[in-house]
């Protein structure tokens, strides 16, 4: 299977010329431009500080339905203790920082390169990334970031400093989506962690057809912090 180098243009194979393992493409840039196409057609960037920019689109794809979240026993216990605070928007740059930088077991370095946080809170400005926070005492000690698009919520990272601070941003996350008619969230890659809150697998061609009905949708721009 040939993997394809970018150039220039921002143009994409189709994501069925994916090789075996959902290397599409290498090369290109991080720009918005190019970002928010991606996106579009199912694609993300995903790649070590020392490699150069890989394109992938895996089969299956992990994606959950926020209708579908799986909250423990234990976790409806933390959240209806109000152990943490939980925002929206309210500190992205601290957030993506915090996640490029948390150690990560089996991994050496981090993927969330310079370049890449610089993109990403561009697209904060323009309003399509998205970050939720998780307070303690007036600390921030976890969250999450991810992109909004149509009635797509596209994860990217989230970190957490104390147990369960990082699970309450998702849980929280999935319960505002519900309530505004998001339908899916695109977890990427498979983890025991998405899995143990109900992520699933579909099909590269069911995670496409479902991607382009929800972009159908408008795409909510703009700082969440008071929707």
């Amino acid at each position: 299977m040939t993997v394809f180098a970018l150039e220039k243009d921002i143009l994409f194979p189709p994501v069925s010329l994916a090789d075996e393992n959902g290397i599409l493409a290498v090369g290109g840039d991080l720009s918005v431009e190019r970002l928010l196409e991606a996106y579009k057609n199912g694609i993300f960037p995903w790649f070590s500080e020392k490699d150069p920019i890989i394109w992938w689109s895996p089969n299956p794809r992990f994606v959950l339905y926020p209708d579908e979240i799986k909250i423990s026993k234990s976790m409806r216990q933390v959240l209806n203790r109000k152990v943490f605070d939980i925002t929206y928007d309210k500190a992205f740059d601290e957030v993506i920082d915090a996640c490029s930088k948390i150690e990560r077991p089996l991994q050496d370095g981090t993927w969330i390169t310079d370049e890449m946080i610089s993109s990403y809170k561009e697209l904060h400005k323009l309003g399509y990334a998205h970050s939720v926070e998780t307070w303690q005492n007036g600390n921030l000690v976890g969250g999450l970031y991810g992109l909004s698009m149509g009635k797509m919520f596209f994860g990217e990272s989230m970190f957490a400093k104390v147990s369960n601070a990082s699970k309450a941003a998702f849980v929280e996350l999935t319960k505002k989506l519900q309530k505004k008619a998001f339908t899916l969230i695109d977890c990427q890659v498979y983890t025991k962690h998405l899995e143990s809150l109900g992520a699933k697998t579909l099909s590269r061609d069911e995670f496409v057809t479902a991607l382009h009905e929800n972009l159908e949708k408008p795409t909510i721009l703009g700082s969440w912090h008071e929707l």
